[in-house]
């Protein structure tokens, strides 16, 4: 998954490169900047003084030091000051400065802390969109994995109208759920174990209109795979390969083995992913899913989630994926 939000502590991450969220004096301080500098050791602090500090909005580089990671990238955000002093252009020069120097580097994977969110004071909600636009910018042109560092739940929220909507979707979901198991339960108390068929659910399409005289005969009706669905959506939908598994949030990697096996199983969150890019109505996002061995299903927070935004006709995987973390889900992508 080219970009990842995890809850990790940042010091800790075993990537190419992590981003520093420095003052202008690349001196160390508070939060984030002082975890890392005690975590690296009293070398980084004389690399960072012969750097003669980073303007607001820059970054500059230096080992790793005692860190498990190759270099540190200090990045230079800005203090919020009510948003109408560039603040928000100055992050997004912080963030593409930083990944800059990580591609002159060649580092394949970087991870982020939530630049001036901490005591710059930058609103959380709003330095997380700044965030996964401008990586996802970056993301677009440049083969990379980037994490997205959240170090506990406190520092990461959602907007509070859209978590409390996609909340009450969820339970009024879960409550439909809810009452059919009731009353399948009570059919099956008055019936036994043969319930009457209407209290069941509809079965699911099946890839044989009529039952097979032998195996042999059942496997020469195989459907569709997963893999020859989603390349002929693709086509259909006058994309490149590369534009479906960048925006399906894909590594080009696994993208590969997708196009090469046509009998690849991806795992759920992938398959959906891919419903996701090429922006399929529910129909076509369960006919994909069904490819691949799955459903969609009222009993889960996570499918019930991904029904809201497909529902809602929002297809962006990144605002998909916050609300995912939000309610501890897993994220789509590999």
């Amino acid at each position: 998954m080219p970009l990842q939000i995890v809850r990790d502590d940042i010091t800790k991450m075993r990537v190419d490169a992590i981003v520093n969220a420095a003052n202008p004096s690349l001196m160390g301080g508070g939060g984030v900047d002082g975890s890392i500098h005690r975590a690296a050791g009293p070398k980084l602090l004389e690399a960072c003084m012969a750097l003669g500090g980073c303007p607001t909005g820059g970054a500059k580089i230096t080992k790793g030091y005692a860190l498990p990671c190759r270099y540190v990238i200090h990045a230079v955000g800005p203090r919020w000051r009510g948003g109408g002093h560039g603040e928000r252009e100055a992050l997004v020069s912080c963030y593409r400065a930083a990944l800059a120097l990580a591609r002159e580097r060649g580092c394949r994977t970087v991870a982020f802390p939530l630049i001036s969110s901490g005591i710059y004071g930058y609103p959380k909600e709003e330095a997380l969109q700044v965030a996964v636009e401008t990586i996802a910018a970056f993301l677009q042109k440049s083969e990379m994995t980037v994490y997205l560092v959240i170090f506990d739940r406190e520092s990461f929220r959602i907007g509070a109208a859209r978590f409390a909507d996609i909340a009450a979707y969820i339970d009024d979901r879960y409550a439909d759920e809810r009452i059919w198991r009731e009353r399948f339960r009570q059919a099956e108390a008055m019936w036994g174990e043969e319930a009457p068929l209407s209290c069941e659910r509809a079965p699911g399409p099946s890839y044989a209109s009529s039952r097979a005289d032998s195996l042999n005969e059942a496997l020469q009706r195989l459907d569709e795979s997963f893999s020859e669905m989603l390349l002929r959506k693709i086509d259909e939908k006058g994309m490149t390969d590369a534009q479906c598994y960048k925006k399906a949030n894909i590594d080009r990697k696994l993208f590969s083995k997708i196009r090469s096996d046509k009998l690849y199983r991806p795992s759920k969150p992938t398959a959906i992913a891919f419903a996701v890019a090429l922006e399929l109505p529910l129909r076509e996002t369960e006919e994909l899913l069904r490819k691949a061995g799955f459903a969609l299903s009222h009993s889960s927070k996570f499918d019930i989630i991904i029904e809201y935004f497909i529902a809602h006709g929002n297809y962006n995987i990144y605002e998909i994926n916050e609300a995912l973390f939000a309610f501890d889900q897993s994220l789509l992508g590999a």
